[in-house]
């Protein structure tokens, strides 16, 4: 049955405004309450490019766990669905981490860094959030997604947990856990970028609905069940594909700037 916008009334979802509610609040009272006993003397507490940040998360989060993708999701379109995965995954948790200052990131995650020591390695953040990811995407999970909020709620919340971890290595910015060098970093996400391919391309060939809790759903617009797999394949395979090479670009350009300038701060050097 094809629908418009107007099967889908504003609902309000209170758990999603109180995750928001909750970062936005811890966020202050760190900067605020916690700042001048654990921030370091010599730096500012915070910068107002990460302010940026950290809002550019929030507001995704909100945007599209809100009304009405939130809903076109639940009851119409699985490729929306695929949107907002992909926003919980490569937008939402990469801002909030650049977003947070590193002395409060430390603070926060202080007793659990013998843990976050092993599950930010590469190879096993890979894994884990590999894993996070088909569990998420596997028909029996759908289908509960779609009939229980709550265990929605909670499979979102597992493949953020797994795209915190897998975003680590390259952004995390505590001490105690280092980053990966400039050159590890960029092969890192590049063997991320390859690993949906395999999902997305079953989405985009099959000639049967994978997910046979989409089949009796009403349809925005009068998109077809197969079309809106297919659509979601390939915003698995390009949409997730584009934000890590984004990222592999940022990084090689300013790898190659800070190698520019000490190589010019040598050359200074060397003349005086």
């Amino acid at each position: 049955m094809s629908v418009g916008l107007d099967a889908f009334p504003f609902h309000l979802h209170p758990e999603v405004l109180g995750i928001a509610v909750a970062l936005v609040g811890g966020y202050v009272y760190g900067l605020r309450r916690l700042a001048p006993r654990l921030a370091p003397a010599a730096e500012p507490a915070v910068t107002g490019r990460q302010i940026a940040w950290f809002t550019t998360g929030v507001v995704f989060y909100l945007l599209f766990e809100m009304w009405p993708l939130h809903d076109i999701a639940e009851r119409s379109l699985y490729s929306v669905h695929m949107v907002q995965h992909l926003v919980l995954a490569f937008v939402v948790p990469p801002a909030l981490l650049k977003g947070t200052p590193w002395w409060l990131l430390r603070h926060l995650v202080r007793p659990v860094l013998p843990v976050l020591r092993l599950l930010t390695r590469p190879i096993v953040a890979l894994v884990v959030f590999n894993a996070a990811l088909a569990w998420l995407h596997a028909p029996g999970v759908v289908t509960g997604m779609l009939d229980n909020a709550f265990f929605h709620a909670g499979a979102h919340a597992v493949v953020v947990g797994g795209a915190f971890l897998v975003w680590w290595p390259v952004l995390g910015p505590i001490p105690d856990l280092p980053r990966l060098s400039p050159p590890a970093a960029m092969g890192y996400l590049f063997l991320q970028s390859l690993v949906p391919l395999i999902p997305a391309s079953f989405l985009t060939f099959a000639t049967e609905p994978v997910y046979d809790a989409y089949v009796g759903l009403p349809r925005l617009w009068g998109i077809d069940v197969l079309n809106d797999q297919r659509v979601a394949g390939l915003i698995m395979k390009i949409g997730g594909g584009m934000v890590l090479w984004a990222a592999i670009t940022v990084i090689f350009f300013t790898w190659a700037g800070e190698e520019e300038r000490a190589a010019t701060r040598e050359r200074l050097a060397v003349r005086s």
